[in-house]
């Protein structure tokens, strides 16, 4: 599947914190060379030069924003003039919101389509081809448990992972025969600032959470396996299981309770 980690180069978008910059400290320590993109190049100029001290591994940084929706081709273009061929696509930049109906901003919830899903398909289209005419090579695309239901609160993000799934699986089956893998990474809660972004309930963020070392320790070891999807944690196993089986009407109810939105004023947020 991949011809080697070492001395090969893997692009991860949004490198800079959480998910992302565990992927870059996991995959230098094997040897690889990167491509970091993010929006926020201090961040990703301390990462580099950690994985430099630590690794002695090449990273590039290429500083922009993926939910515009020229950025793709341009960090695309950026890469085909350095010469660089990449062995391993990590397409993780995302965000979320939780929030009613009254109080969802439409022009966030677009941004939020354009970089969990545009940017997502984009990159995906422009650097497999070439993995498939290697015939090695592969594709990480973070999706979320949430993929399997709908979720009250949170209806844009939970349906921008579900295409992340689907799209995933779809595009594994058609390059398993070449050598090439696509794994979608489905994690559960996880020790990130994603919950700060997204106003997801304080609570919430301590249930069940998993370590980002411990999603990307699952991802890579999908990879290697050839999966189409891995979700880590036997719990978030079960709950990706059972929504499927039950009424899909009391999935989404139940789903309420969960994800309420934080009122301003509670004092349990603060």
């Amino acid at each position: 599947m991949l011809d080697a980690y070492a001395d090969r180069w893997a692009l991860i978008t949004g490198a800079s914190s959480g998910i992302g910059a565990e992927f870059a400290r996991r995959l230098a320590s094997r040897g690889m060379h990167l491509i970091l993109t993010a929006r926020r190049k201090s961040m990703l100029e301390s990462l580099a030069e950690e994985l430099h001290t630590r690794h002695g591994t090449k990273t590039e940084i290429i500083v922009g924003d993926l939910s515009d929706p020229a950025e793709p081709q341009r960090l695309f273009e950026a890469i085909q003039a350095k010469g660089i061929a990449i062995e391993l696509l990590v397409n993780n930049a995302g965000f979320g919101w939780v929030g009613t109906i009254t109080e969802t901003d439409p022009t966030r919830m677009q941004e939020m389509m354009r970089l969990n899903n545009q940017a997502l398909v984009d990159l995906s289209y422009r650097f497999l081809p070439a993995m498939l005419e290697r015939g090695h090579g592969g594709i990480i695309n973070v999706s979320s448990v949430a993929a399997f239901q709908p979720v009250v609160y949170m209806p844009v993000y939970a349906a921008s992972k579900a295409f992340v799934l689907h799209f995933s699986e779809a595009m594994w089956a058609e390059s398993r025969d070449r050598g090439v893998t696509v794994t979608a990474l489905c994690p559960g809660t996880t020790q990130t600032d994603f919950f700060d972004v997204a106003n997801v309930p304080g609570w919430l963020k301590k249930h069940r959470s998993s370590t980002v070392e411990q999603v990307v320790r699952a991802a890579i070891k999908a990879l290697e396996r050839r999966r189409q999807v891995v979700v880590p944690g036997w719990q978030n196993r079960m709950m990706a299981f059972l929504v499927r089986i039950a009424r899909r009407k009391m999935v989404v109810l139940q789903s309420m309770k969960f994800f309420r939105p934080r009122k301003k004023d509670d004092s349990s947020a603060k």
